[in-house]
């Protein structure tokens, strides 16, 4: 059997997935969780073959279990549900050592399918969130993702100069080259629009 957790803050979606899931012959779902903190605690618990998670959950990600995961290694294998097709989302799975990446209308077949691949040892991502990689790559530099990273949490250029050891005017400079590729009017324009394609993860 392949044990599993499901982990969605979505009541009505979490339920009919496990019951759906606890049809196949050889997957069994040993927890269910709706928020990060829940899913992490019975991971540790009940030490599943895979885990299946929502990608924006309360008080913890499905990124941030799965970056957890890896740091702990554990052997709990994991896939991502998302309804959002961003880089830096699949960019950030990746590095989190995700096995799967599907979106959320994934048919229920398609994703017990995905599970016994990924309990094989096998990546399964969805070819439209791959896509979305190379359709919509992100234009900054590191230096200005780090300053646009700042930016968002309401330091203002003074304090990112001082937090990344560098000068006004070199700060101010990445700002603006980072508001120019985006075609933004603003700084603010330009963090919304860098938020929105998940640049700024």
């Amino acid at each position: 059997m392949i044990r599993i957790v499901l982990a969605e803050d979505q009541k009505l979606l979490r339920g009919a997935l496990a019951t759906l899931l606890s049809l196949e012959d050889d997957i069994e779902v040993v927890g269910q969780a709706e928020n990060g903190e829940e899913v992490m605690s019975m991971i540790q618990q009940y030490e599943p073959d895979v885990a299946v998670l929502d990608i924006e959950m309360p008080l913890k990600t499905g990124l941030d279990i799965a970056e957890l995961i890896q740091k702990n290694k554990s052997a709990c294998r994991v896939i991502i549900l998302t309804t959002f097709a961003r880089p830096g989302y699949f960019q950030r799975a990746m590095q989190a050592g995700v096995y799967g990446y599907l979106l959320k209308d994934t048919g229920s077949d398609e994703l017990a399918d995905a599970i016994r691949r990924v309990y094989d040892g096998k990546r399964v991502i969805n070819s439209e969130l791959s896509l979305a990689v190379w359709d919509d790559p992100c234009p900054l530099s590191p230096r200005e993702r780090e300053v646009m990273k700042l930016a968002a949490q309401g330091l203002v250029l003074q304090d990112i100069g001082a937090q990344l050891f560098l000068s006004y005017g070199t700060v101010r400079n990445y700002m603006s080259d980072a508001i120019g590729k985006l075609g933004a009017n603003t700084r603010i324009e330009a963090i919304d629009i860098a938020r929105s394609k998940g640049w700024l993860d």
